[in-house]
């Protein structure tokens, strides 16, 4: 008899564990993973219990049932099933530690009531994803945007401070300055996330659901929000001063950036991110510095290089990036200024807007 067919009717399935009360085992993928008696135990517990908090006293009962132990037996318990199941304490997938009352089994359980059924799903499919609504599109996408004006908050920041080392004169302070170039920059991070985030939300109701409908998607979301930046951008400008700056950032920059992103948060959430947070964030900002920088080399501008742009088609203006410039060694607003800036700024964005929908996706998964 093979070891999909021992399962007993009435075991429970996570993810790809089988907690098997029938023959007190847990096999991950048909592989049994070694516990003791107590730690089964306890790991029956919590999955018997599964959204439910476990204090300390209902472990003390019914694992130890009556034994005195110390706190720290019982938190050695829980360090062990979390190396068994490859759970981390602090970015949990199935035990959550609940502060001074006790622990909950978060991942969604599924009770194998028919073995036959179980062993026939096991060798003929995976198991299906589960249904996605408009509802998770809508929090996908509006999680992203938020971790975009995050972003936007930090490199508003960073330009402002910058450009408002030296202010140009008494009226135009440097708290003006700041303020001005903050807003802007977080609209436009708003705006920018907004079409790349919806864009990777789009992907969940792709029949396969494959990472690369991630990648088409935030492209696809970049390339809409950058052509129409771009063209209100010079149509305002035009209308207004009669002159266009010429190329600011656009729908090229927005497909690099926006498939960057998608691409960071496939590969985090896939690969890396289901277990840690950080991560996520790092794998998708890497992804985005590495497209700041190739986009800066085939001569395109994010928001560093199209303020430079904009400051020097408008030299009357109060605008200058160029104490920024010198923060590089630069006497202006140069190519090393603009690809540092650039990989800067699609560093951040992709780490933010990834970061945002990490935290979304594992909202979801909690329900």
């Amino acid at each position: 008899m093979n070891q999909a067919e021992e399962k007993s009717p009435g075991s429970f399935q996570f993810e790809h564990f089988v907690l098997d009360p029938g023959n007190r085992q847990l096999r991950r993928d048909d592989v049994r993973v070694e516990l003791s008696g107590r730690y089964y135990d306890a790991l029956a517990l919590l999955v018997r219990e599964h959204g439910k908090l476990v204090s300390k006293d209902q472990f003390l009962a019914e694992v130890w049932r009556g034994v005195p132990v110390t706190d720290e037996a019982l938190t050695q318990c829980i360090k062990t099933l979390r190396r068994q199941l490859g759970d981390s304490a602090s970015d949990p997938r199935f035990i959550e530690t609940i502060p001074k009352h006790g622990y909950r089994f978060i991942a969604p359980v599924d009770t194998l009531s028919d073995t036959n059924n179980v062993t026939a799903a096991s060798a003929e499919a995976p198991r299906s994803a589960p249904t996605y609504s408009w509802r998770d599109f809508l929090l996908l996408g509006g999680a992203a945007t938020l971790g975009g004006g995050i972003a936007g908050i930090a490199g508003g920041l960073f330009y402002g401070l910058g450009a408002a080392y030296q202010p140009l004169e008494p009226n135009m302070g440097a708290a003006s300055i700041l303020l001005v170039l903050l807003s802007v920059t977080i609209i436009l991070a708003l705006i920018g996330a907004a079409g790349v985030g919806f864009g990777i939300a789009a992907a969940g109701f792709a029949q396969d659901r494959d990472g690369y409908w991630k990648v088409v998607g935030g492209a696809v979301g970049g390339l809409v929000v950058g052509a129409l930046v771009k063209l209100l951008g010079i149509d305002a400008f035009t209308l207004f001063f009669g002159q266009s700056p010429g190329d600011i950032t656009g729908p090229a920059e927005g497909v690099f950036l926006g498939g960057a992103v998608g691409l960071g948060a496939w590969l985090g959430d896939q690969y890396i991110g289901r277990r840690s947070l950080q991560r996520c964030v790092a794998m998708a900002g890497l992804s985005g510095g590495v497209a700041g920088i190739l986009i800066a080399l085939l001569g395109g501008r994010l928001l560093g290089g199209s303020l430079d742009l904009l400051a020097r088609s408008f030299p009357d203006s109060r605008l200058s990036v160029d104490p920024i410039g010198a923060l590089f060694g630069e006497a202006g607003f140069g190519p090393v200024s603009r690809m540092v800036t650039s990989a800067m700024e699609s560093m951040l964005f992709g780490g933010c807007v990834a970061g945002a929908i990490f935290l979304a996706r594992r909202s979801l998964n909690r329900r």
